[in-house]
């Protein structure tokens, strides 16, 4: 049984780490959240010491290790993006390997960096790549290994998750924390086809916004036309009518990849990889970081050329205009 840390026990990511610590059959210690209303501790782990000053936090694991003898093995950190690299950072400080959520960080050179501070502690970083795992995705990557060396496929891109005003106050509208529209809802995108499709070639950038962004990626073995918004108003009209908010599809040479279920036990099987030494680390994640950080940085570019056709869509101003 392994002993476990959490920090951002608060937010909507978190169950999933507290259900793969729990199906794996490992404790969680001790967690952090500055919010305090983490009653779902009590499905999880109701012993687990619980704190909402990082402080306080850092103190009782310190005391963990030399009052008691109890060395947290891992620490998963849920926090918001730009909080990443300072967690993952502490984790390893305090004897921890870490695992963290996506984006593992913002910036290529925060990968740079935390190589330096792995080989300081001797402790491993592990960010979660669940779309790897996924079994649609990974006949897709069977299929283009074994497909004929030289072809280039088409492939389109697109997911729309609609949030509400709330995503522009929280950190998550807040680009300088989040990373924007293409790194905090599509990086985990950015990574499969990474993984699928090989070393990435051309970024171009058609749209980076408050609500979507759009371009065109070529990789060694594919074109890829992508479109991301939070718009509701962006969601095909069949979409509302079943009164779904979430829209997303894949398309390789014209034929649709079904991965719209088959996501509830990822993190399960991300957190047995990680246990069994098996997980994914920094250099898994460092060309879906560059790709995101040279999308927030690009010029953008007019649409001509090869482009997604939801890039042509009109779109509003910000919510915070209206007030």
């Amino acid at each position: 049984m392994k002993n476990f840390g959490l920090i951002g026990l608060g937010g909507y990511i978190a169950e999933r780490h507290l259900r793969a610590i729990k199906e794996t059959n490992n404790n969680l210690l001790v967690a952090l959240d500055k919010f305090d209303s983490v009653g779902i501790m009590d499905s999880y782990f109701p012993d687990a010491a619980f704190f909402v000053e990082f402080e306080r936090f850092d103190r009782h694991v310190e005391k963990l290790r030399q009052k008691r003898n109890l060395n947290l093995d891992y620490i998963s950190i849920c926090t918001p993006n730009y909080l990443h690299d300072s967690h993952i950072r502490m984790a390893l400080r305090s004897g921890a390997h870490a695992i963290c959520e996506k984006p593992l960080v913002l910036n290529p050179w925060n990968i740079d960096a935390l190589v330096d501070v792995e080989k300081q502690f001797d402790r491993k970083v592990n960010t979660i790549l669940q779309l790897r795992l996924h079994q649609s995705i990974i006949e897709l990557k069977e299929k283009i290994d074994n497909g004929p060396k030289d072809k280039i496929y088409d492939v389109d891109l697109t997911y729309l998750t609609s949030r509400g005003s709330w995503y522009y106050t929280s950190w998550k509208g807040d680009a300088s924390k989040s990373g924007g529209i293409s790194t905090n809802i599509g990086i985990h995108f950015y990574d499969m086809l990474s993984w699928v499709f090989g070393k990435v070639k051309m970024n171009n950038v058609h749209i980076h916004n408050h609500d979507r962004a759009a371009g065109y990626l070529e990789f060694e073995k594919a074109r890829v036309r992508w479109f991301l918004s939070i718009n509701y108003d962006v969601l095909p009209e069949e979409v509302k009518e079943k009164g779904q908010r979430t829209y997303r599809s894949i398309t390789v040479d014209g034929e649709e990849i079904e991965f719209s279920g088959g996501f509830f036990d990822l993190h399960t099987k991300s957190y047995e990889n990680v246990i069994e030494g098996k997980g994914y680390g920094l250099e898994d994640a460092r060309q879906s970081i560059d790709i995101v950080h040279e999308i927030r940085n690009k010029e953008i570019s007019p649409l001509t050329g090869d482009y997604h056709p939801l890039a042509k869509l009109p779109y509003a101003s910000h919510p915070f205009n209206k007030r």
